[in-house]
């Protein structure tokens, strides 16, 4: 079972970090549940005036009767008075006071009886009041006991919701070869370029940049590693391109290989038959002019053999001697295929000519995890593909000529704008890095035919970013599959806005770096810190917070359609990679400042919800009651560590 506590939160070697989901594990609880109020129609007390009705509605009914009892008791007392008297015989005074009298008594009977049925039925509306009351005041009792029972029910689950996990890693595991990115934009190349590279250097790895994009998208991982305690080498070509000395060391069969392929990067269509007939020419010259041949001794010996220019320059500078340019000349003897040699070595001549320079000022370099290689964007279009060619062509045959790591991408080769390169260079280097176990990340701006055909070939992971294309978007919307419903943060759209845009270039650090020199001394490293105080989205991401508190658990979904991969925010990755179970889509979010998140986790998603769920079983096991299946989440699944120290694992 996976340990998810945030003491234990590390980057682990054996896998790529891409970016972070977003996900709850635990859904929002909605509003506290309201309590129940007293004062909800309360039972009346008994009205007075109702009351005063009923008495008169009594007296009105007893009126006659009383009147009559008025009169009966009246006549009883004049009978009594005749009787006296002797006005009235007794006999008939005694009958008359009996009968007046009785009558009399049964009026007052009446009258009573009247006056207990209006008390009667006063206490029983009295009664049923406070009948009414108790059985309102035991409703209320059980209501609020029930209300309480539901807010703390409540409470737990806003209390897991509020303190719980937002961000999750996205990683594959480093037995993926290669990790082909297509699409994006800039900002976002910076974005996820940073976050990989960090991850990577952090777990004790090294680090090489191929920036054919002409957008300086490696600058924020040159100034994170530079905080972190190391000293990147940069070389901004065509102008370091003296102090390049990539190649140097290959055989002269090797040289002329990449030679022929930097010619042929201007040649879209040339067969692998032109780039044999090449590759011949540039052999034979190679021969003549011996194992340490330059590149401006191979250019004036073209020159020589295409009858270019004056060969009394050359050998006035030294670049070819007088016994290598007589040898050149009957190199293919006479005739009428001489035309042919003539015409390619003045083609590869012009362009071999850009490279005139490379390694003449080479010096010995110290040791750095991060290199980086880039094309000036004020350079030529044409002369930047023919650097970017060679730099990428001489760094197959090095990792050919290497042994395989011990451990996979311990070396990661990282190229951006890869869609710049013919189809044979990215086929080549491919090959190189999967038997040398060296990790490759390739992007690319547009799925042109030549990317299509190699786009996730062999063992690697696809990612997608923002398709600005109708038709890249519906060949991406096709790869992945448009039954996905991905979950998309707010967050991420309103920190992507306000990160959009790069500023300024690269630096080049190989002109002034010493012999023997070994980097700066730098104090304790974090890697949460650098990343705020360092690189741009750091910077950005922090400004954003502030106003974005708001929207922290707010998300959208959507489904994996075109217009979707067209809208998609700047830093948002689409990752799919296969996997025992079937592929995995998941959408990540590359922006490395998530890593300073306090809600963010080293952990994937699938391992955290699995831990709390075998923890839940366990429990279950335990106990007879069947609990709540998060029950027993622990308090915080864990951030990063408070300190990630950039130079523990060198």
């Amino acid at each position: 079972m996976a340990d998810v506590h945030p003491e234990h939160a590390q980057l682990q070697a054996d896998r790529i970090y891409l970016g972070w989901q977003y996900a709850l594990l635990h859904p929002d609880p909605g509003p506290a549940p309201k309590r129940p109020s007293p004062l909800e129609n309360p039972p009346e007390p008994v009205d007075p005036e109702w009351i005063r009705r009923e008495r008169l509605n009594e007296d009105l009914l007893n009126r006659p009767v009383k009147i009559v009892r008025t009169f009966m008791a009246a006549l009883a007392t004049l009978i009594l008075v005749l009787g006296v008297t002797e006005m009235l015989s007794w006999s008939f005074a005694v009958v008359g006071i009996i009968a007046a009298g009785g009558i009399a008594a049964f009026c007052s009977y009446a009258v009573h009886q009247g006056d207990r049925a209006v008390r009667h039925r006063i206490r029983e509306r009295e009664a049923a009041g406070d009948r009414l009351r108790e059985e309102r005041d035991r409703e209320l009792f059980l209501a609020q006991e029930e209300h309480a029972a539901r807010y703390r029910e409540w409470a737990e689950k806003k209390e897991r919701h509020d303190r719980q996990l937002t961000w999750y890693a996205v990683a594959v595991p480093d037995e993926i070869d290669r990790i082909d990115v297509a699409g994006g934009t800039l900002p976002g190349w910076s974005a996820l370029i940073t976050l990989l590279g960090a991850t990577r250097l952090y777990s004790g790895g090294h680090l090489t940049v191929l920036d054919l994009s002409e957008g300086a998208v490696a600058k924020d991982l040159i100034e994170l590693a530079r905080r972190g305690g190391d000293e990147p080498l940069v070389w901004v070509l065509p102008v370091d391109l003296p102090r390049l000395d990539l190649g140097a060391t290959l055989a002269p069969e090797a040289f002329a290989d990449v030679l022929a392929h930097v010619v042929s990067v201007s040649e879209e269509h040339r067969t692998t038959r032109d780039l044999s007939f090449d590759n011949a020419i540039l052999e034979r010259v190679l021969e003549v002019l011996g194992e340490s041949a330059t590149i401006n001794q191979v250019t004036a010996a073209l020159r020589a053999l295409a009858q270019v220019g004056d060969p009394r320059e050359d050998l006035r500078f030294g670049l070819i001697t007088a016994a290598q340019l007589e040898r050149i000349g009957t190199l293919f003897g006479r005739g009428v295929s001489d035309r042919v040699v003539i015409e390619r070595a003045w083609a590869l001549e012009s362009q071999l000519r850009k490279l005139e320079t490379l390694g003449s000022e080479a010096v010995r370099l110290p040791p750095a995890r991060l290199r980086v290689v880039s094309m000036d964007r004020q350079a030529g279009v044409f002369g930047n593909r023919v650097l970017g060619t060679y730099v990428a062509t001489a760094l197959t045959h090095i990792l050919r000529q290497s042994p395989a790591s011990e451990r996979p991408w311990y070396h990661t080769i990282i190229v951006a704008g890869a869609d710049k390169l013919r189809g044979d260079v990215l086929d080549r280097l491919m090959d190189a890095c999967e038997t040398s176990r060296t990790g490759l990340v390739l992007t690319y701006r547009s799925l042109t035919p030549t990317v299509r055909e190699r786009l996730g070939r062999g063992h690697a992971a696809v990612t997608f970013m923002r398709l600005g294309n109708a038709e890249d978007a519906r060949i991406a919307s096709e790869h992945v599959g448009t039954e996905h419903r991905l979950e998309l943060a707010q967050l991420t759209e309103t920190i992507s806005a306000a990160g959009a845009g790069l500023d300024g270039g690269y630096v080049s650090t190989v002109g002034q770096a010493e012999e023997g020199e070994d980097g700066r001394e730098a104090g304790p490293a974090d890697l949460k810190e650098d990343i705020t105080e360092s690189t741009e989205w750091g910077r950005r991401a922090t400004k954003a917070m502030g106003d974005t508190e708001r929207v922290l658990h707010r998300s959208r979904e959507f489904l994996v359609e075109p217009h979707q991969l067209q809208q998609l925010p700047t830093t948002s990755v689409i990752v799919t990679d296969a996997t025992a179970q079937g592929r995995r889509v998941r959408l990540a979010d590359a922006n490395p400042a998530i890593l300073t998140f306090p809600r963010t986790t080293l952990g994937e998603f699938d391992e955290i919800r699995d831990a709390v769920l075998d923890r839940a079983e366990e429990r279950r096991d335990r106990t007879a009651h069947e609990p709540n299946p998060f029950e027993d989440a622990p308090p915080n699944l864990g951030p990063p560590p408070a300190r990630l120290d950039w130079r523990r694992r060198r």
